[in-house]
């Protein structure tokens, strides 16, 4: 499912109109990309949270160029599906 299936989908089933929706949606992405850049996390009670994961840092190697390089400490953002999410798709029928 893409973005704009996701706006048709929550416009059709809540009556608002699609830009609307796009523009809570677009909000939503901004805010939770503007809170991981500071460091926060993102907590949504029955969905999951939004939050940073911390690589250390490591001796990589690029086998094409035969050498070892340092990659520095850094942060990826990652998502922690709640109870209730996992459950709901673990009790999915495909």
């Amino acid at each position: 499912m893409t973005k704009a299936e996701v706006i048709v989908a929550i416009a059709d089933k809540t009556g608002v109109d699609k830009a609307s929706v796009s523009t809570t949606i677009e909000s939503f992405f901004e805010i939770v990309k503007d809170t991981l850049a500071k460091g926060d996390a993102v907590y949504v009670r029955g969905f999951g949270s939004f939050v940073n994961k911390h690589r250390a840092a490591k001796k990589a190697r690029n086998i094409s160029a035969k050498t070892t390089v340092m990659v520095p400490a850094h942060s990826v953002p990652g998502f922690k599906p709640s109870k209730e999410f996992t459950e709901q798709v673990k009790a999915s029928v495909k």
